[in-house]
C-alpha cells in the first residue's frame, strides 16, 4: 500500500508542487491534506505557468484523482476562482473530489484575522489574513462550518448563526479598530459623520446574505464533494500509489516549529493520516523538499539570514516572492542543523533539493552546522527554548561554489564537481538520500540521483 507524503523540511515555499507534479505521474490519486489558501504551488508546465492555492498539484494529469483532505480549511470563492480559471486554459477538473469533512472560511474569519494581526502591531506574526487562522479555531470550538454543510440550507443557517453569536464582542472590536485605523491615516475630520457607517454591522456578515451566498456555492462545488478518505482506501488496498502534499513546512508547524511563528495546522508527515483519513501503515514513504538555501516569509527567527548582496542574489535569481502575497521571501545559507531536525521529526525517506541553480556563481557556499546562544552555549542540534532560537548565531562550514549553468543539466554527472560535493555534504548531514535536485523552474529541469523511478 504505497503511501507517499511529500512535506516542506523548511520555512514553505520550497517547490512542493513542482515535486508533487513530477511523482503524479506515478500514483492514482493525490490528496492535499492540511493548510488553507494560504499556501501556494507554482508549476511550470511547457514553458506555462500554473499557482495553486487549494486544488492538489496533481491536477494537471486528467487521469489522476485529486482530493482535497478533511484537514484543509477552504475559502469556497478561492476554490471556484481556481476552478474557473483552470477551466478557462483548458484544464479538465473533473476528477477533483472534496473532503465532505473539510471545514469552511467564512467572511467572520478573514475579518478576524485582520484585525488580530493589526491589533498585535509589531509584534504581529505575519499571517497571509487570509482567515486560516480563526477557521481552525472555531473547528477547535466545534463551531465549524463544514463543506457537506452548504448541501442543506437550513443546517447552513443553524451553524453560522451559532457560529456569529460568540464573535459579536470580536466584532466590535474590529468596529472600533476601523475606526481608530482611519484616524490614524488622516480621516479624523470624518469620523463623527463615518461612525453610524464604522459601527454598522459589515454587510458581508448579514445571516441571510451570508447563508444564501455559501448554499450557491454549495451548489456549484456538489460535484465535486465526496468520502475523500473512503477514495483513497480503495486506492491504497488496490495497491495504487497515494501522494499526500502538504502545505507550508515544518519549521511552520503548530506543535513543533518556531511558535507562535507558524502556521494553524501540523504540516508534518504525521499530520497526513489525519488530515486524509488513514492510517500511518498506509505511509511507506516521506520525500522532504529543501531549498539549496532557506527562505522564509513573515515575522519570526531565521538563524541563517542574510541581508546583504548575497541575500539579494538569491531573492532576485531565485524570483523569491509569495505564490499566495507577493511578498518578498527572506533569504538565506542552508541551515543544516534545521534540516536534519526536519528529517527526523518526518521520519524522512528521501530529500528533494530544489533550486542548486541559484547558487551558481556564489563563493564560497556556506551551510549551518551548529548554533552558538547568546552566552557562547553551542548547540548541535535544533534547540526546544524559543528564546534561544531568537539569538542564535550559526557557526557555517564553508563549501567550495560553481560558476557553471545548471539548468542543462539532466544527470548527475552533468552536475559539476563542487555542487555535487555540496549535495553530498548535505545527505551527510541529514542522514538521508537526496533523490532529486531541481536546476530549473521547468518540470524537465530536474536530475534524479541513482536514476529516475518507475512507479512508487
Amino acid at each position: 500500500m504505497p503511501g507517499v507524503v511529500i512535506v516542506g523540511a523548511q520555512w514553505g515555499d520550497e517547490g512542493k508542487g513542482k515535486v508533487v507534479d513530477l511523482l503524479a505521474e506515478r500514483a492514482a490519486a493525490i490528496v492535499r491534506f492540511q493548510g488553507g489558501n494560504n499556501a501556494g504551488h507554482t508549476i511550470v508546465r511547457d514553458g506555462e505557468e500554473f499557482k495553486f492555492h487549494l486544488i492538489p498539484s496533481g491536477i494537471l494529469y486528467p487521469d489522476k484523482l485529486c482530493m482535497i483532505g478533511n484537514g484543509v480549511v477552504l475559502d469556497p470563492s478561492i476554490l471556484l476562482g481556481e476552478i474557473d480559471g483552470l477551466k478557462r486554459r483548458g484544464v479538465d477538473v473533473g476528477n477533483l473530489r472534496i473532503s465532505a469533512n473539510a471545514h469552511l472560511i467564512m467572511p467572520y474569519h478573514v475579518l478576524l484575522d485582520t484585525a488580530g494581526e493589526v491589533k498585535l502591531g509589531k509584534l504581529s506574526i505575519g499571517t497571509t489574513r487570509r482567515g486560516i487562522g480563526p477557521c481552525y479555531a472555531d473547528k477547535a470550538l466545534r463551531l465549524g462550518i463544514r463543506v457537506q454543510d452548504l448541501l442543506d440550507e437550513k443546517i447552513l443557517r443553524k451553524k453560522i448563526m451559532a457560529a456569529l453569536e460568540p464573535k459579536q464582542q470580536a466584532l466590535r472590536e474590529l468596529s472600533v479598530q476601523r475606526r481608530k485605523l482611519r484616524k490614524e491615516a488622516g480621516e479624523g475630520a470624518r469620523e463623527g459623520a463615518d461612525r453610524s457607517l464604522a459601527e454598522a454591522p459589515d454587510p458581508r456578515l448579514d445571516l441571510h446574505a451570508m447563508t444564501e451566498e455559501f448554499a450557491g456555492y454549495g451548489h456549484q462545488l456538489e460535484p465535486h464533494i465526496a468520502d475523500t478518505a473512503r477514495l483513497c482506501w480503495e486506492a491504497l488496498d488496490s495497491d495504487r500509489t497515494v501522494i499526500f502534499e502538504g502545505a507550508q513546512a515544518t519549521l511552520l508547524d503548530l506543535d513543533h516549529g518556531t511558535y507562535p511563528f507558524v502556521t494553524s495546522s501540523n504540516p508534518i508527515a504525521g499530520a497526513a493520516c489525519v488530515g486524509a483519513g488513514v492510517g500511518p501503515t498506509d505511509i511507506s514513504e516521506v520525500w522532504g523538499v529543501a531549498k539549496a538555501y532557506a527562505t522564509r516569509v513573515g515575522a519570526g527567527p531565521f538563524p541563517t539570514e542574510l541581508d546583504d548582496a548575497v541575500g539579494r542574489h538569491m531573492l532576485k535569481r531565485g524570483r523569491e516572492y509569495g505564490t499566495t502575497t507577493g511578498r518578498e521571501r527572506r533569504c538565506g545559507w542552508m541551515d543544516l542543523v534545521a534540516l536534519r531536525y526536519a528529517v527526523r521529526l518526518n521520519r524522512m525517506s528521501a530529500l528533494t533539493i530544489t533550486k542548486l541553480d541559484v547558487l551558481s556563481g556564489i563563493d564560497p557556499l556556506r551551510v549551518a552546522v551548529r548554533y552558538r546562544s547568546r552566552e557562547g552555549a553551542i548547540f548541535d542540534s535544533f534547540p526546544y527554548h524559543q528564546s534561544i532560537l531568537h539569538s542564535a548565531e550559526p557557526s557555517y562550514e564553508d563549501l567550495p561554489g560553481f560558476e557553471d549553468d545548471l539548468t542543462e543539466c539532466r544527470s548527475e554527472a552533468d552536475l559539476p564537481p563542487q555542487a555535487r560535493a555540496y549535495l553530498d555534504f548535505i545527505a551527510d548531514f541529514a542522514g538521508v538520500p537526496i533523490r532529486l535536485v531541481g536546476v530549473g523552474p521547468g518540470r524537465e529541469e530536474v536530475v534524479w540521483i541513482g536514476g529516475e523511478p518507475g512507479v512508487l
